[in-house]
């Protein structure tokens, strides 16, 4: 690898298209959205950016508080449900066979060769009243019915199809089905960095296979589970499409809200801070994960 001190101008050269196109198609749009937050209308296309922190004092309100507490709390346990489903995949993943190993990855990434809105809308027709989970349930319930009458009892009710859809139950079930991937894979990166001779000697020494996990497997993995928590938080926390087609009224996100502001409402400055105010809390959150990586290398 060449020295950056030696080769400068290489390096500049090289470096110069990607910054340009990063501050023009990146930075400055974003700053200009930035300015926007502190700005009010003054009619329909029109912004006074006046520096007022009305907005701001606006998004604090207990009601959007509410709303993004909620998205918090929503975020958050689709990211815990990833990490349990998740875990045991990347660890069968890990002590498959070799051969194995790149055709399972690839199921793993498989859906993301798929558009976003092709998988939400599959998952719908999967979910609705009359989908493929309802019409199961309803078969083995007609069935059952079917068998207590044979026998002389009384026969079952009928069959109602389930409210699987426009709930927060979709909304969470629709999260984990997008984001587990991105928790699957830094585990996956983590685990098969890991010295597994350390696992056969906990095995040895008579130790479970559960407390092997929890004693051994998972410190060792601590940087993939926290690598694996906030690439799947942070998306889930600003999640707009899943919401949007799988929730109801009472199960809308913070990026919906800041959806209406842009769209509907035509509120660009009040829509601009609540935008700045997620990202704030996303870039607290990657601030701390640094801080902490840092401390943890300080003591080695």
């Amino acid at each position: 690898m060449q020295d950056w001190n030696r080769q400068k101008p290489a390096f500049l050269a090289l470096a110069t298209a990607p910054v340009l196109w990063l501050l023009a198609f990146f930075i400055l749009p974003l700053g200009i959205v930035w300015l926007y937050s502190f700005g009010r209308n003054v009619g329909l296309t029109d912004i006074d950016i006046s520096g007022t922190f009305a907005n701001y004092a606006r998004a604090l309100e207990p009601l959007y508080l509410e709303i993004f507490g909620k998205s918090v709390a929503v975020a958050a346990l689709t990211t815990l449900l990833c990490l349990v489903i998740g875990f045991p995949v990347a660890l069968a993943i890990t002590f498959a066979q070799p051969k194995w190993r790149p055709w399972l990855l690839l199921a793993v990434m498989l859906p993301f060769w798929t558009n976003l809105l092709i998988r939400t809308y599959a998952l719908i027709t999967v979910l609705r009243t009359q989908g493929y989970v309802n019409k199961s349930l309803g078969f083995l319930w007609d069935q059952a019915s079917s068998v207590k009458a044979f026998l002389g009892l009384a026969p079952l009710p009928t069959w109602e199809p389930l409210e699987l859809l426009y709930n927060n139950f979709a909304v969470i079930l629709g999260l984990v089905y997008v984001h587990l991937p991105f928790m699957v894979l830094p585990l996956y990166a983590a685990l098969d960095r890991m010295d597994k001779s350390l696992i056969e000697a906990s095995l040895d020494l008579g130790a479970g296979h559960l407390r092997t996990i929890t004693r051994i497997v998972a410190p060792l993995a601590a940087p993939g589970i926290i690598s694996g928590v906030i690439i799947t938080f942070v998306p889930a926390l600003g999640a707009y499409l899943t919401p949007d087609l799988m929730g109801g009224p009472d199960s809308q996100m913070i990026a919906n809200v800041i959806e209406r502001q842009f769209k509907r409402a035509n509120d660009w400055p009040f829509g601009a801070a609540l935008s700045f105010l997620l990202m704030y809390a996303t870039f607290m959150l990657i601030a701390l994960q640094a801080l902490r990586t840092r401390k943890i290398e300080a003591r080695q």
